[in-house]
């Protein structure tokens, strides 16, 4: 009898050396899951693993500069703390004799202005004339655009006091002499 219809294809059994591989994976796969359950455990009972081991993790402590540099690049600090950089080493910046009369206030990052005090209208005077030099040395500095301006203040009168001897109304002398 001949039939046209095509017999069925079977896979072959598997033999004894395939059946022995598929019981070693899995025998091996049983024993590494009985590992990390027991290794797991101990951990547990040692203080939760929070040991560090002789390589490098997440949990190993950062050297303190690289932490920092890591803060400010995170919270995009970038600026200030360079302008406030600038402000420590004002002295070399400027120059000895300018820095003891001249003192940064403040630097506004929105406006990019760095404000001066100066302790006498002479040095503000000066200030003022070294400006433009002050603000190319400063953004070779820090980069270029970080300070647009430089706000010089001159020194400032005393302060009002008010007393029994004031007159009601009276703002000082600045209203007797204009």
């Amino acid at each position: 009898m001949s039939t046209d219809e095509p017999t069925p294809k079977t896979s072959p059994e598997p033999s004894g050396v395939d059946l022995a591989r598929v019981a070693l994976r899995a025998a091996k796969e049983q024993a590494r899951a009985r590992g990390d359950a027991a290794r797991q455990k101990k951990q547990a009972r040692r203080g939760g693993g929070l040991r560090s081991g002789a390589r490098a993790d997440g949990r190993d402590p950062m050297a303190l500069g690289s932490a920092i540099n890591r803060l400010i690049t995170e919270r995009g600090w970038e600026t200030p703390a360079a302008v406030g950089g600038v402000m420590g080493r004002w002295p070399q910046i400027v120059g000895e004799d300018l820095a003891k009369h001249c003192v940064p206030q403040r630097y506004d990052e929105d406006e990019r202005v760095l404000s001066v005090q100066c302790d006498s209208t002479a040095w503000a005077t000066q200030l003022r004339l070294l400006a433009p030099t002050l603000v190319a040395r400063l953004n070779e500095d820090l980069g270029h655009g970080t300070v647009r301006m430089i706000k010089v203040n001159g020194p400032t009168g005393p302060a009002r006091r008010y007393g029994p001897l004031r007159a009601p109304g009276s703002t000082g002398p600045g209203d007797t002499y204009g």
